[in-house]
């Protein structure tokens, strides 16, 4: 003899497959970036404490001396604001900045193609004296980075891209730019990815250890990319669907509803 389900269990059955058809079965590899990428171990990333320029670097580089008419031809014009250039303390005007091209170089006044890829702020300016010194007498060279960017993903506060006035930032600072970590985030396994002469590297940073202060990750580059991961309970969080209690709640209301309708007739 076969039992057949009452309506009250029919009705048990219907929600239980709404329930599951709403759920949604978020797991690590659906909110986690960069899950395939290889590793580089962080001690073996050089440490780099200087920056370097190199391509796509927009730097200014301001010309002073003695002699200001000597000095005037090996600065660019003074220009009305926009985005490619950056303040020069003279109120809606900015100092022109100079785009570091695929080769490495720019194009200077009078002195012509200048190659500045790989070079630091002391070599830069150095070189740039000595070939200026050969028209004008004790050149004083200025260069600064215009777009030393770092940029911020994951489980922060607020995650973007932060263009700063500094040229050295450390990671900690970084991340109080983006409003520190979410309570979600995986504190002990950060994604660093950084550039190095063209060629990517991602490392896994743990900022629960004081030895991360010693770590060739601590200062950041321009450009580099921060990834916080989300933990254990952001993931858990995130399998369900938080509309799914307001849908069951819904359809049982309807199921009563019907229940009575049902027994009344």
């Amino acid at each position: 003899m076969t039992l057949k389900p009452t309506f009250n269990q029919t009705i048990l059955y219907v929600l239980v497959s709404v329930f599951l058809t709403l759920s949604s079965c978020a797991s690590r590899q659906d909110l986690v970036y960069f899950q395939d990428e290889p590793l580089t171990e962080v001690n073996t990333m050089p440490s780099i404490f200087e920056l370097k320029y190199k391509t796509d670097d927009l730097i200014t580089i301001d010309v002073t001396g003695l002699d200001f008419e000597a000095v005037l031809p090996f600065n660019l014009p003074i220009v009305a604001n926009n985005n490619n250039n950056i303040l020069n303390g003279q109120g809606n005007l900015r100092m022109q900045a100079y785009l570091i091209d695929a080769q490495g170089n720019i194009e200077f006044p009078v002195l012509g193609t200048i190659k500045i890829a790989g070079l630091t702020r002391a070599e830069a300016t150095n070189m740039l004296k000595e070939k200026i010194s050969e028209y004008v007498k004790d050149p004083i060279v200025n260069i600064r980075l215009a777009n030393f960017t770092v940029t911020i993903i994951g489980e922060v506060n607020r995650p973007g891209t932060f263009t700063l006035q500094d040229e050295r930032i450390t990671l900690p600072e970084a991340l109080g730019l983006a409003g520190d970590l979410t309570i979600f985030g995986k504190r002990d396994n950060v994604l660093l990815i950084r550039e190095i002469d063209g060629v990517k590297s991602f490392a896994k940073i743990d900022l629960t250890s004081i030895d991360v202060i010693n770590s060739p990750a601590y200062y950041l580059t321009q450009n580099d990319i921060i990834v916080v991961e989300p933990n254990s309970a952001r993931i858990k969080s995130s399998s369900f669907n938080p509309n799914t209690g307001i849908w069951v709640g819904v359809l049982g209301t309807l199921a009563t509803l019907t229940a009575i309708i049902i027994t009344n007739n």
